[in-house]
């Protein structure tokens, strides 16, 4: 894909396939800031390594220094995702993405992408309340939609079925020796058949107090999602109820009844 780096050179260079957890970090903090806060984007070298930093919103929380900062953004100029702009005469350096230019997501798939780099796997109704931050996602088949066109490019994974109910989806980016695979391929999967296409779970020996509490709470706050989207679905089928009972009060009347 051709792509322009800095001063306008156009050079080839190969799709990404897989960055580091750093260059994940460094990628995902640019292009939610652009999102959220354009008046201070681009970013200054330190108020990126804050933002990388920060304990929320960021799964897990790291301890960057301004020099792995500086090396990581040089490492994402070389992959042409991300580019130094000089303001205020050349003296303050700046740091901008390349996402739109080095990928042909549409916006809610980068704000998806975005979310998934800085946090991973998530349910489907965590991911579209927190991509919502930057992108309007206006409803759970909206998010499907927009999920099955990164699986389509190979971006996407998942623990099962994307229409079934607490499924969890991941970006696939991860570098192999990281073992994020979720179980499934990176191709939109298809509805489960059989017994052989459920993700085998494999229980770990030796799990601490701390471990039980952390998946207790995880798993609380599956249902507690699971239940929103309950929720939501019977608000949308009451909407839909009362906007049939108005067409029909409207025909009614129309009769003359």
């Amino acid at each position: 894909m051709n792509v322009y780096i800095n001063a306008g050179e156009e050079v080839d260079l190969p799709p990404v396939q897989e960055l580091t957890s750093s260059q994940r970090r460094v990628l995902g903090v640019l292009v939610e800031k652009a999102f959220t806060t354009p008046d201070a984007y681009p970013l200054t070298l330190k108020s990126l390594t804050t933002a990388a930093n920060q304990k929320s919103n960021r799964n897990p929380v790291t301890n960057y220094s301004e020099d792995e900062m500086y090396e990581v953004i040089d490492e994402l100029r070389q992959l042409g995702l991300a580019a130094t702009v000089n303001t205020d005469g050349g003296r303050a350096e700046r740091y901008r993405h390349y996402m739109r230019k080095r990928f042909t997501f549409s916006e809610p798939q980068l704000a998806i992408m975005t979310e998934l780099m800085l946090r991973g796997r998530q349910t489907l109704g965590e991911l579209r309340q927190r991509a919502s931050r930057m992108v309007a996602i206006e409803s759970l088949d909206a998010l499907r939609n927009e999920l099955r066109g990164l699986f389509e490019q190979g971006y996407m994974q998942s623990t099962g079925p994307i229409e079934r109910r607490g499924v969890e989806v991941d970006h696939a980016l991860y570098r192999d020796k990281e073992q994020k695979s979720l179980g499934t391929t990176t191709t939109s999967p298809e509805p489960a058949t059989s017994p052989a296409s459920t993700p085998q779970v494999v229980a770990k020996a030796n799990v601490t107090p701390q471990e039980s509490t952390s998946r207790l709470e995880a798993e609380i706050a599956k249902l507690q999602t699971s239940n929103q989207e309950l929720r939501d679905d019977l608000e949308n089928i009451r909407n839909e109820m009362q906007t049939l009972d108005r067409r029909f009060d409207d025909l009614r009347h129309d009769l003359g009844g």
